[in-house]
């Protein structure tokens, strides 16, 4: 496997890292409904209620990330431009993430362009 491929695979965990940030007061204080857990996220505030944004969006920008990667590999761009790339992309989200949770809203910016950024240069790598 690429670390390219390897990306894909943590850009598909990352949502859950949110999710959880989202839900662990919740759980921690007993108050957590399985059964109505997205009504209850919809009731989130501050930190909380971010992460649960920062989720949202991780799985938002799933598909072109991954998209760009196989079609990078597909159409033979060079294997180092797109494990790099991937990276990238991948670091930005995380810092995203981080950035949603902290309210840093300018910083999250401009770690969702560096990750969108990432994903039109695995495009153009297949060119």
């Amino acid at each position: 496997m690429t670390l390219a491929y390897s990306c894909v695979l943590l850009a598909i965990i990352l949502p859950y890292v949110w999710a959880g940030y989202a839900k662990k007061s919740l759980i921690k204080s007993g108050t957590y409904d399985n059964n109505a857990s997205r009504p209850l996220l919809e009731s989130l505030c501050g930190a909380e209620q971010r992460a649960n944004w920062a989720q949202a969006n991780s799985y938002e920008s799933l598909p072109g990330f991954i998209g760009a990667v196989i079609i990078a590999h597909l159409a033979g761009a060079p294997q180092a431009a797109v494990d790099v790339l991937a990276v990238v992309h991948v670091a930005c989200r995380v810092g995203y993430g981080v950035c949603y949770i902290r309210d840093l809203a300018t910083a999250r910016s401009l770690f969702w362009a560096g990750g969108f950024f990432a994903i039109i240069g695995l495009f153009v790598a297949a060119f």
